[in-house]
């Protein structure tokens, strides 16, 4: 008996190119032989055999031949169980069983397809019309597994494709240099929670903050220690965030914000004033920014309920005064609308 193992189909790039496998299950060599002439010059056919038919079902489910050839009386198995168990084995239920049988019995016939048998033979068949048989039940079988193929191969390139989609998602949301959300994303963001504030009535805080000074910090040091900056001002601001749904995004140049759903003033002007002690005790070096000698930034902070009578535009207009206030006011503060 020989054997042949395929390649798993997630390591193909492409469809497989199946064979025609032929397994038969007898115990007659005579049998064995005779068949094995009769496939002896077909290069596209390989054929397989056992005797022992205790081992048809595992040396199936080891070969997945394209058809199985199988007899009805041997010594150790009844052939109609070994048809069923063919039916019940997930490796083996849809590979094609033909019954090769002594006799033409209408009644055994009847039970072959009964139990799952494709087709009935009567032993031995004319060479053509075996040939003819083999190569019509494995051509279904293995057009079935092709297309059984091209599914999961569908499936996994759309699975894939989602991936990077969700991918793409994410990137064109952040902020290429400090790793938070961009301004498309802080924009999508406001409009949600904009219309989920109006529809449960909740607050919406916003914070607006500017890094101080910024321009003298880039001009002294560069740009790469002013890119520096960015991301560790970025770092402190979504440090202080809590919650699943506050989010900081980039704002633009040296700006960021923060939006707060469901938070009163109250609660954003603590935040913010953390944001700008923790920012200051940084102690980043910037010597020529009077009165503090290192990197700080202005907060203006603006709350509302989301209603019809007020828009996003007006809570962004008032945040940004309140900014202005904080810088006119000294900066390195936090300042309400």
């Amino acid at each position: 008996m020989s054997e042949s193992f395929s390649v798993p189909a997630e390591l193909e790039p492409a469809l497989t190119v199946f064979k025609v496998r032929v397994l038969l299950v007898d115990d007659q060599l005579i049998i064995v032989e005779a068949v094995r002439r009769m496939l002896s010059d077909q290069q596209d056919i390989e054929f397989h055999y056992v005797t022992d038919a205790t081992l048809a079902q595992q040396t199936a489910g080891q070969l997945q031949p394209t058809v199985i050839l199988q007899d009805l009386v041997m010594p150790s198995v009844d052939g109609f169980a070994l048809i069923q168990a063919y039916r019940e084995d997930e490796l083996v239920r849809n590979v094609p069983v033909i019954v090769l049988s002594a006799k033409d019995d209408p009644k055994l016939k009847a039970h072959s397809f009964a139990v799952g048998a494709n087709d009935y033979m009567v032993k031995l068949p004319d060479k053509l019309e075996l040939l003819a048989r083999v190569r019509y039940h494995s051509n279904a079988h293995i057009s079935r597994l092709q297309r059984d193929q091209a599914f999961r191969f569908l499936r996994e390139s759309q699975k894939n494709l989602a991936d990077a989609n969700i991918e793409l998602q994410k990137l064109a949301a952040l902020d290429g240099l400090t790793g938070i959300a961009n301004r498309r994303r802080f924009d999508e963001y406001m409009a949600v929670e904009w219309q989920r504030g109006q529809r449960e009535r909740q607050p919406l805080s916003l914070l607006l903050c500017d890094v101080d000074f910024f321009k003298i910090y880039n001009d002294t040091f560069g740009h790469l220690s002013g890119d520096l900056c960015l991301k560790k001002t970025a770092a402190v601001l979504t440090e202080h965030l809590k919650r699943p749904a506050d989010l900081a995004a980039r704002y633009g140049g040296e700006e960021f914000a923060i939006v707060l759903p469901d938070t009163m003033l109250e609660g954003a002007l603590k935040l913010a004033n953390s944001c700008v002690q923790h920012l200051e005790k940084l102690a980043i070096e910037n010597p020529q920014a009077a009165p503090f000698g290192v990197v700080t930034m202005s907060i203006g902070v603006a709350s509302v309920v989301p209603s019809p009578h007020s828009s996003i535009e007006r809570l962004i207009e008032s945040a940004d005064q309140a900014l202005y206030a904080a810088k006119k006011a000294g900066r390195n503060r936090v300042v309400s609308a």
